[in-house]
Parts: C-alpha cells; sequence; structure tokens
C-alpha cells in the first residue's frame, strides 16, 4: 500500500467526516462512503455512481481500501466456520463465525496474539506481536459479511452478533477496538444492536472504566476464579487488579440502566476451580452486581496440563451459583474440532515476547518425564 495514502477502513463516521471535510466536501458525502463500503460491499472508489468523476479520481489518489486475505478456512461438523486471515504484515489472525437458529456470531480478534498470558488460553501460549489498527478489526467483519454472503441468503448465514472474544485483550488496544466497534453499531455499515455488541476483557479496570464513557456495548469478564489466589495463577493481570477492583468496576459498569448485567465468563478446569467451596465463594463474590454467570467447559489444546470439568461437576457448580439468584447458564461448545471454540484461537504471526518457545520448550520437557 502506498503511505501516502490512508485506507478508508480505518475511518469511523466521525473520522469519514473529518476527512471529507479536510478536502472541502460535505458530511454527507462521508455518509455515502461509509455505505458503499460496509452495507454494499463496494470498495472501488470508480464504482461509487453518486460521486463525480472528479470525486472519485480523487479518492483514488488518497485512499485505498485495503482488506484482510484469506490464507486458509475451516467448516466443523457444527457448522462453525473459521478463517485465517492474513495481514499486510504477513502476521495472520483468526475470526470464527458461529450459527444458531436464530442468530450469527462472529468471533472477532483485536491483537496478533495476546498481551496475556492466562494459563488456560492456546492464544496465550503463543505470545504476542502487536495491536490491530481499525481496518483489521473491522476488516474481520467485512470480509466475514462478504464471504457469508456467497454462502446463500439463510439467516444462519447473517452476522446478528459480533462478539470481541478472538485474539488478544481488546481493552489493550482501547482506540482502535472502540472506533471498530462504532461501526459496527453504525446505522451507515452494519447496524447492530449495542446489546448484540459484546467486549469480553480480562479485567483491565481503567479501561472497563473508560469504555462505560465512550461505549455502551455489551460487558463480558473473564473471571475464571473467585478468589484472588487462584485467579492470580490463572488471570496474572489479577495480580494487578484485583478482584475488589474488578467487582467495584462492574457494580458501577451499567449503573445508568439496571436493566442491563455484565456477563462473568468461567472456564471449568477439573480440580481447579469447579468444586462446591468455589462455586459458593462466586455466589458470594457476586452479590450485589447486576451478574449473569457463563460456565464454559474447556476447550483443549495441546501441551495444555489442564482438563475439562465432567457434566455432572458443571451441572453442580450451576446449581449453587443459580441459588444465590444469578442468572447462570452452561456455555454450548462450538467449533471444537477445528480449534475454533474459546481459547482455542492461535493465528500465525512472529512472537515478540518468545512466549511461544518458552511453552514448547516446558511442554518438551513435561513430555520426556
Amino acid at each position: 500500500m502506498n503511505p501516502e495514502k490512508i485506507n478508508i477502513l480505518d475511518l469511523d463516521r466521525a473520522g469519514m467526516v473529518a476527512f471529507f471535510a479536510s478536502i472541502g466536501e460535505p458530511a454527507y458525502r462521508a455518509h455515502q462512503l461509509l455505505q458503499w463500503l460496509h452495507q454494499y460491499g463496494i470498495s472501488d472508489f470508480q464504482a461509487m455512481t453518486n460521486f463525480s468523476k472528479a470525486l472519485r479520481q480523487r479518492l483514488s489518489e488518497m485512499a485505498v481500501c485495503e482488506n484482510l486475505t484469506p490464507s486458509f478456512h475451516q467448516e466443523a461438523k457444527d457448522g462453525t466456520q473459521k478463517w485465517l486471515l492474513t495481514l499486510k504484515d504477513g502476521n495472520s489472525v483468526e475470526t470464527v463465525f458461529i450459527p444458531e437458529r436464530t442468530r450469527g456470531t462472529l468471533c472477532v480478534s483485536s491483537q496478533v496474539g495476546c498481551m496475556l498470558n492466562c494459563t488456560f488460553c492456546s492464544t496465550g501460549t503463543q505470545g504476542f506481536s502487536r495491536n490491530l489498527s481499525v481496518a483489521e478489526i473491522i476488516g474481520q467483519v467485512f470480509f466475514a459479511v462478504r464471504a457469508l454472503s456467497e454462502e446463500g441468503g439463510r439467516h444462519d448465514k447473517k452476522i446478528t452478533n459480533v462478539v470481541m472474544m478472538g485474539m488478544g485483550e481488546p481493552l489493550l488496544n482501547f482506540d482502535a477496538v472502540v472506533s471498530a466497534m462504532n461501526l459496527m453499531m453504525d446505522d451507515l455499515a452494519y447496524g447492530l444492536a449495542k446489546r448484540r455488541v459484546t467486549l469480553s476483557t480480562s479485567g483491565v479496570v481503567p479501561q472497563i472504566r473508560e469504555l462505560a464513557k465512550v461505549s455502551d456495548v455489551a460487558l463480558a469478564v473473564s473471571l475464571h476464579a473467585p478468589n484472588d489466589i487462584l485467579r492470580n495463577e490463572l488471570v496474572p493481570i489479577n495480580k494487578k487488579y484485583p478482584l475488589s477492583e474488578l467487582i467495584a468496576a462492574c457494580k458501577e459498569h451499567f449503573a445508568e440502566d439496571p436493566k442491563r448485567k455484565v456477563t462473568f465468563e468461567y472456564v471449568m478446569l477439573k480440580d481447579v476451580n469447579d468444586s462446591r467451596r468455589e462455586a459458593k465463594q462466586l455466589a458470594r463474590l457476586l452479590e450485589g452486581v447486576p451478574a449473569k454467570v457463563n460456565l464454559i467447559p474447556f476447550n483443549p489444546f495441546p501441551g495444555t496440563r489442564y482438563t475439562c470439568s465432567n457434566f455432572e461437576t458443571i451441572q453442580a457448580f450451576q446449581e449453587i451459583v443459580m441459588r444465590s439468584g444469578v442468572q447462570t447458564t452452561i456455555r454450548k461448545t462450538r467449533g471444537e474440532d477445528i480449534d475454533g471454540a474459546c481459547g482455542q484461537l492461535v493465528g500465525d504471526f512472529t512472537d515478540r515476547t518468545r512466549r511461544k518457545e518458552r511453552f514448547l520448550r516446558d511442554r518438551i520437557v513435561v513430555e520426556a518425564a
């Protein structure tokens, strides 16, 4: 891409209006371009017929629409689809589409790898390269909408929900993620309702508070443990932002809308966090919090030391938490046979942290023992 040209996919509505203002064009031109790109899937400026020939030429000279390139595609037995999308620098990220009878959910990545090192997550073992740009985040939606439309117009092939639960910690790429989510919800782009766009975080407390000021998307928190000692082990960012701070931020998050709840994600790890004692601790932790709990059966990956709790244990855990008055569901695992389930996304990238190298070395030592 010519470094002097901007990638037009990097611009949300405010950015697009500012761009057109800088070239002496009215705001409605920005609105038209958003529709061409995101609603009609047209990225060729010369095909935008309600622009003058002079404006089309000027756009061609100043901007490009640089989208992601699919390098690999898999479809699971349950219809879940996973794409490996290649970026301009050669790194790749994974994006997953989960079809259901009444909705279709796209799981979108926010970073190349992940800066955090949650011990039960395959993505975390792969290390970290960099943040994604707005264009690379919204580009996953741009690509998936077109790819699914080519498969036919069935309802279960349409994206009705987006979850920022792919590779990376979204709140550590705050500005780009917020701009991309703005496009997801913009009526001139994808028009998703605020309750149908969900950001999942491991608990970056200052950015949770900042998010409440600038966006009203749904919030999910990767909790996974009901006490600091265990959460420090499973989710190391807890050492910086312990549960007392995290829960306080969650209590405040939807204070202006008492009907909304924070979703707490809890992966079920056999003999680690799945006992009756931990279920009771979780119930006490969430007292007074506008919460619902999503219990997630652990999805294994090569080299992990964890196994999934059996279903009877998960059900017993659910019953204890529900008796405290907290809505608690058990997530159905989707896409596990193509490593497209929760915690299994890995992508293909250069790891600047050398975490993957250490993980593989430790795995060899364990297997040799």
